[in-house]
């Protein structure tokens, strides 16, 4: 669904207060990207990003001060052992892992995690994500970006999405840090009502703007790692 400039605006800004907190930048190697949490209906969370982000042996995530409690204990970023081994790779360009490790990881520490969720009520299921045609829609996504001296700021970008053959992509290219973020776009319901929905995430360029990895896909695999 295509929406007008401000509506585009007040749905941006109710994301941030909504999942702000569900999103942390992620380093592996020298690849910068964005993942997020994910909490599935019976309670399960796990962390979600592209797939071309998790190949390297070291991989950390940054920890915004937002994002953990009590302040000034976490530091910047956590170190996660065996970062490569961590992830599920359901083979869609989506990367999967399972948080309790991350709460450990905390936990010795002597500090919690304090974040969001993207819910799995609002992420797309395969007939929303069949619905999606080629005409262009209003795609939101909250990635935290790459600034000055290394800083990762909280960035929105207000894009476009359409399908294109068996591929649902964003039409434009995106600055650094923005692989593996999730992409929310307000679509029509089964019955015809407007609702918000998370398309995917994003994965790495490929000349034509960005393919997503689709929440039809990643729910499968989500379900499949839980057991």
């Amino acid at each position: 669904m295509l929406l007008d400039p401000d509506t585009e605006s007040d749905v941006a800004y109710e994301l941030c207060q909504l999942v702000g907190r569900a999103v942390l930048p992620v380093r592996a190697g020298d690849g910068l990207g964005t993942a997020f949490f994910f909490a599935t209906a019976d309670g399960g969370e796990y962390l979600l990003t592209a797939d071309a982000l998790t190949r390297s042996a070291t991989g950390e995530v940054g920890l915004r001060p937002s994002l953990t409690e009590p302040a000034d204990v976490a530091g910047d970023a956590l170190t996660v052992p065996d970062f490569v081994g961590r992830w599920s790779r359901p083979g869609a360009g989506a990367a999967a892992m399972p948080t309790a490790g991350l709460h450990e990881l905390a936990e010795g520490a002597g500090w919690r995690w304090r974040t969001q969720q993207v819910p799995e009520v609002i992420a797309a299921d395969s007939d929303a994500i069949a619905g999606i045609g080629a005409e262009p829609g209003s795609a939101i996504v909250l990635a935290l970006g790459v600034g000055e001296g290394g800083a990762r700021p909280l960035e929105v970008a207000i894009e476009r999405y359409a399908r294109d053959g068996d591929t649902v992509r964003l039409t434009a290219d995106l600055p650094d840090g923005y692989v593996g973020a999730p992409v929310f776009a307000v679509l029509a319901g089964s019955a015809g009502e407007v609702e918000l929905s998370c398309l995917g995430l994003v994965l790495p360029a490929d000349g034509s703007g960005h393919p997503l990895a689709t929440f039809d896909t990643i729910r499968a695999a989500v379900a499949d790692l839980a057991g």
